[in-house]
């Protein structure tokens, strides 16, 4: 496994080098086109933090200078977004990117950043619905909630630590406890999209936006609870989080439609299956899901391991890692954004990026491998 991880390491470094000299200053990398062309995006978009937050991991592998100060001028480009009110996925803007800056740097100057982009993230919270608005509106809806927004809590929880200032927590930890009441059904797979009414807090509707269909398990979003709770139970040590964590653990590694490899396919119930397009995004948000719960578990610890494992050799395998230089220098080929949308179909995705590396990285510390 050794050899593994460090190839795929020395592999990321390499292509996000390119990516560097080809990208515009003020731009993120977000996908390749039908010609292979990269297709960027604004600091306003969802996926911006996940560039600058993998140069952050790389650099941690590395400890190359350079790759450090690519990580900040990249990082930098970010900052008005702690004003953001109007979007929910600040989290994953602002602590993938500034977040691991500060862990990695120890730079304390940039810490009221991320304190201010929290105070923006809970503008968005209603004590009525006791949840976090996703989108302003969703198919007439005006109070929609994602299962995705669960791992913007973990920004609440890096506020309240880092500020003594218990209501980023208190608010995190209500959305957690809303969403195991009203987001999964009872074999622990979870909608995607919760419609609220505001003013009583009555759930309206249970949808899919990016799934196959309102009770289909997309894998996204069975990937983001697993990963949500997995972390949620790491910052308060309530078992209930953890139980939680490894019930949706289950649902996916014991999914019948879960293939040999364990890249699932882009939803659990997709009508054409086993001819139907795979996720490598899901199954990297997994493997750095499992890699984490492994070890808060006895009793499944070594069964999460070996299945973040398997994923790993999978995603490290030709089949999904990209050649030096090709693949618009992203790492991982054949990932899924929104099928029902045709978009980002079948191509490098920068998230499913950032999880692989943050997998990597976990799986060397876990199991100390050698550089």
């Amino acid at each position: 496994m050794t050899e593994i991880v460090k190839n795929s390491l020395d592999r990321a470094v390499y292509q996000y080098r390119n990516m560097h000299k080809t990208l515009p200053d003020t731009l993120f990398p977000k996908s390749i086109d039908k010609e292979g062309k990269l297709v960027t995006n604004p600091r306003q978009w969802w996926t911006s933090g996940f560039f600058p937050g993998s140069l952050w991991y790389l650099y941690e592998y590395s400890q190359d200078e350079s790759m450090k100060q690519i990580a900040i001028k990249r990082t930098a480009v970010l900052k008005k977004e702690q004003y953001n009110n109007m979007d929910h996925d600040i989290g994953f803007k602002m602590l993938c990117s500034y977040g691991n800056g500060i862990r990695l740097t120890k730079d304390s100057t940039t810490v009221s950043i991320l304190i201010k982009s929290a105070e923006s993230l809970i503008s968005r919270f209603n004590d009525s619905t006791g949840v976090i608005k996703s989108w302003e509106e969703f198919k007439g809806y005006t109070y929609p909630v994602i299962i995705d927004n669960m791992m913007n809590l973990e920004l609440l929880f890096w506020a309240s630590r880092v500020s003594g200032n218990r209501k980023y927590r208190d608010i995190a930890i209500s959305h957690a406890d809303k969403t195991i009441e009203n987001h999964f059904r009872k074999d622990y797979s979870s909608y995607h999209v919760l419609a609220y009414d505001s003013g009583t807090g009555e759930v309206l509707a249970k949808k899919t936006a990016q799934g196959a269909a309102d009770e289909s398990a997309w894998a996204r979003g069975q990937a983001w609870g697993l990963y949500g709770y997995t972390m949620t139970y790491r910052e308060t040590k309530d078992q209930k989080y953890l139980d939680q964590a490894k019930k949706i653990a289950d649902f996916i590694l014991n999914h019948p439609n879960l293939p040999e490899d364990h890249v699932p396919y882009w939803d659990f119930n997709a009508p054409d299956i086993p001819y139907t397009l795979r996720d490598a995004s899901a199954a990297a948000i997994m493997a750095s899901a499992l890699i984490e719960l492994s070890s808060y578990t006895n009793d499944k610890g070594d069964k999460y391991l070996d299945a973040a494992e398997k994923i790993i050799r999978s995603l490290s395998s030709e089949e999904y890692i990209a050649k030096a230089g090709e693949n618009g220098n992203f790492i991982l080929k054949h990932g899924v954004g929104h099928k029902p949308g045709n978009s980002e179909i079948d191509v490098p995705l920068s998230y499913a990026d950032y999880y692989f590396i943050e997998a990597l990285i976990r799986l060397k510390k876990t199991k100390k491998l050698k550089k």
